[in-house]
């Protein structure tokens, strides 16, 4: 019941996530980013521990490959998670269980990995990866375009109800993090919006957090 990808570009070093679901909120309860060390999805039947222990592996020096390799052993039901991991080399891993749901299948390159369940067929990661590898520009467009790449090969079985993006750069919070978590539309559509009109402004933001007396105005009445 979701597709992602998890994604480094290694021109800024930015790590980031793109997700959809049929099932409500799914950004909320499966995607993880930490600046400087990686992004992983916990996705099927998720267990949202399974992200933060992950990064803090990826922060303490393991790759993505190491971390993924502890989840299988710590991991609780372990046949039934799926888990992406992309580190801070650009090395990518994934963990599908056996027990995860309908068709599933994923795809990896360096940095990039996607993965998914109850797909509509199992040439959607492949999909995903192939076209985030194809894009340019900023990470948060190549999030777009691969999610949008995965939509068209098929996307989920059945209609997707939620999404989100989640970027992280060199600052300790994210520097996006936007989602959708029910409609009856198509979520990546309002995501898509949602960046087009955030993105603007996304360094504005930073910079108001890191020293407000130098950042713009913020463009609303009364800040003349």
């Amino acid at each position: 019941m979701t597709f992602s990808l998890v994604a480094r570009c290694s021109r800024t070093g930015m790590f980031g996530i793109a997700i959809s679901s049929s099932s409500p909120a799914v950004a909320a309860r499966c995607s993880y980013a930490r600046a400087r060390v990686g992004a992983v999805a916990s996705q099927n039947v998720t267990d949202p521990t399974l992200g933060p222990l992950a990064l803090d592996l990826m922060e303490r020096g393991a790759s993505a490959g190491e971390a993924i390799a502890e989840i299988r052993k710590r991991g609780k039901f372990i046949e039934y998670r799926q888990v992406l991991a992309v580190d801070g080399n650009g090395m990518t891993a994934i963990h599908s269980g056996p027990k995860s749901l309908g068709i599933w299948t994923d795809a990896q390159a360096e940095n990039v990995a996607s993965g998914g369940n109850l797909l509509a067929n199992d040439g959607v990661p492949q999909a995903i990866v192939d076209a985030f590898l194809a894009s340019s520009g900023h990470l948060g467009d190549r999030l777009i375009v691969a999610m949008r790449a995965g939509l068209a090969a098929g996307g989920e079985a059945g209609p997707i109800h939620s999404a989100g993006l989640k970027i992280v750069d060199s600052v300790n919070w994210p520097v996006a993090d936007l989602r959708c978590d029910w409609t009856d539309g198509c979520p990546i559509d309002a995501v898509t919006t949602a960046w087009e009109v955030y993105k603007p402004q996304l360094d504005a933001y930073i910079q108001r957090a890191l020293d407000p007396r130098v950042a713009p105005s913020y463009g609303v009445p009364g800040d003349e």
